[in-house]
């Protein structure tokens, strides 16, 4: 009979192991982390801005006839 090994022995990272973890995530993706880190953040901020509503692409602007508000 196959029986299935309960998966109750696996729990999440400590700390040691999220050091691990890094280390090898720093080791593959070197290169290319500051990229990722700079789109994540860019994309973080246009979903906030556009929870509240906000539009700064001017294009997008005239195509719903906002007028630029002049303090």
């Amino acid at each position: 009979m196959d029986h299935a090994l309960p998966l109750a022995f696996i729990s999440m990272p400590g700390g040691v192991e999220w050091v691990v973890i890094g280390l090898v995530a720093l080791l593959l993706f070197g290169k290319r982390l500051p990229g990722v880190a700079k789109s994540l953040g860019q994309t973080m901020h246009e979903f906030k801005a556009g929870l509240n509503g906000a539009v700064d692409d001017p294009e997008a602007k005239k195509k719903t006839g906002e007028k630029k508000e002049e303090e």
